[in-house]
């Protein structure tokens, strides 16, 4: 979208005298009312009329005579002054416009910053819940003195510190298996927990005596 920028009040008064001067409500070699009667025109002091005129003199608009007042000079010179203007108030739009979106970026970066600083350090909180917990496989010999006891009367969490998650058996697995599924020779436990706790595992149905 296209920015304005409003320009200060001397240039805008110096563009409306321009204007009328290229329209000919000002004729070349008329006399420019006093600056009184312009600040009164305008609504504003004799000083920003001195202004707005003094750059119509630089730019050959019009001629500022000491003691005679303002005469127009030329309606081709304010026609040039309007074009002017034009592509100068374009270029601060521009600048304008520049500046709007180098502070949108500025703000953009902060925020884009802190929200990955804040997605760091909540990774980092919660990457343990994140993460999968790791599992482990330990297998049930043939000869294992646990065949036939169920995972209930083991007290197979309390005795290992590991949750049996899947229970593998030929090409059938077991999922969630309850406290009254029995293991058979063959079976391959399926835990989560920690390695001690796989460790654990192993030892118990590797034993040979039934605790």
């Amino acid at each position: 979208m296209k920015q304005t920028v409003v320009p200060s009040q001397y240039l805008q008064i110096a563009l409306d005298i321009a204007r009328r001067i290229a329209k000919g409500e000002l004729p070349e070699g008329q006399r420019v009312y006093g600056r009184s009667v312009m600040a009164s025109e305008y609504n504003v002091s004799p000083e920003t009329i001195r202004r707005a005129l003094r750059l119509l003199s630089d730019m050959k608009v019009v001629e500022v005579k000491p003691q005679s007042g303002v005469v127009v000079l030329s309606a081709d010179s304010a026609r040039r002054y309007i074009e002017n203007f034009e592509e100068s108030a374009d270029v601060r739009a521009l600048r304008q416009q520049l500046k709007d979106l180098m502070a949108e970026y500025a703000d953009l970066s902060r925020r884009l910053s802190d929200t990955v600083a804040a997605l760091m350090k909540s990774r980092e909180t919660f990457a343990a819940a994140d993460e999968p917990f790791p599992n482990y496989e330990v297998p049930v010999p043939k000869d294992s003195p646990l065949i036939g006891r169920s995972i209930g009367e083991l007290k197979f969490w309390q005795s290992t510190g590991g949750t049996i998650v899947a229970i593998r058996r030929g090409q059938t697995v077991i999922l969630s298996p309850g406290p009254y599924a029995q293991l058979y020779g063959g079976d391959v436990i399926v835990l989560v927990g920690s390695p001690a706790a796989a460790e654990a595992a192993h030892r118990l149905v590797t034993e040979k005596e039934v605790p």
